[in-house]
């Protein structure tokens, strides 16, 4: 009797771990993609100043359609919107880092998109009849709302690579050039000895 209630307990326990083991490879599927390998879809170093790269981003996302919503020498932020259909919308985010890396720059940039749909909701209106009371009777109108549906970040490389070639237009020429060292000062000729006798 003993030994059949350790024998159902251990069928039980295994049980629970093979179904715990199955869920959490599912959960963590997403985790289990994300290499952090040594790639560099998502920066580059350029020459120059990082305020200068950032100025270049915002610069490059201006030259594209996108709304600036936050800009300084170490981070650009912009957002373009999309219509795909009639009834989805979608917006690209694009968020772009800027860091000093000796004489250069390290510029970062994620990409989110998200997806919108259109939910429609009919509304009534309550309208008074005499004896009968209120009665809520519905009317054509409709108070639409988009609703966030997806979104996800941008690995398309190729996408990043035409970002980056965008930006290094909007570098300053003279990036990554070491300053001009001053021309070597010229002495001035000794003044003439006047004879005075």
């Amino acid at each position: 009797m003993r030994a059949s209630r350790l024998s159902s307990t251990a069928v039980a326990l295994s049980s629970a771990l093979i179904l715990s083991a199955c869920g959490g490879r599912a959960a963590d599927n997403t985790v289990l993609r994300e290499s952090f390998d040594s790639g560099d879809t998502f920066s580059r170093t350029v020459d120059g100043r990082a305020p200068d790269a950032c100025e270049a981003a915002r610069r490059t996302l201006l030259s594209q359609g996108y709304a600036i919503a936050r800009s300084d020498d170490a981070q650009v932020e912009g957002n373009k919107n999309f219509q795909p259909r009639e009834d989805d919308h979608e917006q690209l985010v694009l968020r772009i880092s800027c860091a000093p890396r000796g004489n250069q720059a390290l510029v970062f940039v994620s990409a989110v998109q998200d997806r919108y749909a259109l939910k429609k909701s009919p509304t009534s209106a309550s309208v008074g009849v005499g004896a009968l009371g209120s009665v809520s009777l519905p009317f054509g109108s409709n108070d639409d709302s988009l609703v966030k549906v997806a979104s996800s970040t941008v690995t398309d490389a190729e996408f990043y690579r035409r970002f980056f070639q965008r930006l290094q237009q909007y570098l300053p020429a003279d990036a990554g050039k070491p300053a001009a060292s001053p021309p070597p000062a010229v002495p001035e000729p000794a003044p003439a000895a006047t004879d005075q006798g």
